[in-house]
């Protein structure tokens, strides 16, 4: 009977430990992986939504549809640079505060940041209708192509405040310990773009508006679960009455600072791209650039979601001052990054022509363009995964300066120089050439920081 009544008790306990203190698991893989796994998934799948758009617009609408969406893209990236700052920035200040047992503060801030990025959101939806109409009037598009982008960038402004929220609360969900939730709902978004895109494209003949519309719901589907996980007090982080602490603001925006200028950098080199693009070959080389750009992007979703998995275990680490789990993290990390580079750049040779004939026929000059560039391109992946871990890393340790240097180096000025030179020298060869070259010289830096700084953290 006694033993009995300790059950209830002991089970109790373990659930308690289970929920509060998985930060305190011994580091192995196979934990880490399943922390990991679920916000890669996740990362993976919401890159669909782009992808699922170019599918569906390239198939049912055309090509010139396609290069609008990509044309369109730097101006979205704008839009969302300052809510993924403050994302990013916002998780790492938060979960080190909960690694100090700063618990109930910690749940101030968050609320804090997340009315923030409302008040940006509707501000920056605002500045973007207004803008719309003079954005696209000095590029020289021909009248179908610049109709298209205004006709999507438009429709996509309406869905400003969710998609910031779903940015914000896909991090907050995995810090929180529900990655599998996140995992659902942008499952769940993702399925519901394709259907809508379906529905709006080819059923309602709405054209490329639908594909934007169809965009949104998707991602306001993370945005609406997570105002109501957040709002449950038995969640690890929930809303409270938020506090306004300037230097919050300032240590998030610090922090994040990288991410929202690999956001705007990734803007200006994607207009980069497409002004080189049309001056080469004209709006064909904008479509091959958004096919490559998809490719790409997917490759690094499975970076970028390992990087945002195991970022608040970084951050834990860092804050409790546990030197021996953050070495050992760092170290595996490494090893899961080298194993995925390798294998992306297989599949991507592998498999090259049926997945440039998903966007584009074999009969469409698009298609011949798009080859040649995604082969050259795959060298990329060789180095992508460890800048973008490299960045991610020193956000997580709360130390903005250097992450900022390292994207806005990798983003902008290792880019603009290899936009620059290569392709007086080698043409449209040149232009593909620009982002292995400049993911290279990356690597290099990332290696630097990462040796000049690996005594002060000892990782």
């Amino acid at each position: 009977m006694f033993h009995d009544a300790l059950v209830p008790f002991a089970e109790r306990r373990i659930i308690i430990m289970e929920n509060l203190n998985v930060y305190e698991k011994p580091v192995t893989l196979k934990n880490i992986l399943k922390f990991a796994v679920p916000t890669i998934a996740m990362t993976v799948f919401m890159s669909f939504y782009t992808m699922v758009d170019g599918l569906f617009v390239s198939n049912l609408i055309g090509t010139n549809a396609l290069s609008a969406i990509n044309l369109t893209a730097p101006i979205i990236q704008l839009v969302t640079a300052i809510s993924t700052m403050l994302a990013t920035g916002g998780s790492a200040v938060i979960m080190k505060k909960m690694g100090q047992q700063k618990a109930e503060e910690a749940k101030e801030d968050f609320t804090f940041l997340i009315l923030v990025n409302v008040i940006v959101g509707i501000a920056m939806c605002a500045v973007g209708y207004l803008a719309t109409d003079h954005i696209f009037a000095g590029m020289n598009l021909s009248a179908d192509v610049e109709e298209y982008c205004v006709e999507y960038l438009s429709r996509y402004l309406i869905f400003t405040v969710p998609i910031l929220l779903m940015n914000n609360f896909t991090l907050y969900m995995i810090a929180s310990e529900k990655a599998n939730l996140s995992l659902v709902c942008s499952v769940t978004g993702g399925v519901l773009n394709m259907v809508f895109d379906y529905v709006f494209i080819a059923g309602f003949d709405m054209g490329i508006s639908g594909a934007a519309i169809a965009t949104g719901l998707g991602y306001s589907v993370t945005a609406v679960v997570g105002l109501f996980v957040f709002s449950r007090k038995k969640s690890l982080l929930h809303f409270k009455k938020p506090v306004f602490r300037f230097k919050v603001l300032t240590n998030a925006a610090t922090n994040g600072c990288s991410e929202m200028a690999t956001a705007l950098v990734t803007g200006i080199i994607t207009m980069m791209f497409n002004w080189t693009m049309l001056h080469y070959v004209g709006e064909d080389g904008v479509a091959a650039v958004t096919i490559i750009m998809y490719v790409l992007m997917f490759a690094s979703s499975l970076y970028t979601g390992y990087s945002y998995g195991v970022a608040p275990m970084l951050s834990y680490y860092y804050g409790e001052q546990n030197r021996e789990k953050l070495k050992k993290l760092v170290a595996v990390s490494m090893r899961v990054i080298a194993g995925i580079s390798l294998v992306t750049v297989a599949v991507s040779v592998l498999l090259t022509r049926p997945l440039v004939s998903v966007f584009a026929r074999p009969d469409n000059p698009v298609y011949d363009l798009a080859v040649t560039g995604n082969r050259i391109c795959t060298i990329a992946l060789l180095f992508i995964g460890f800048n973008i871990f490299a960045s991610g890393m020193f956000t997580a340790l709360s130390n903005g300066v250097v992450s900022a240097i390292l994207a806005f180096s990798r983003s902008f000025v290792f880019m603009l120089i290899t936009m620059i030179v290569l392709p007086l020298i080698l043409g449209v060869n040149g232009i593909w050439l620009a982002t292995p070259a400049a993911e290279l010289m990356a690597l290099a830096l990332s290696v630097f920081m990462f040796l000049k700084y690996k005594k002060r953290y000892g990782y």
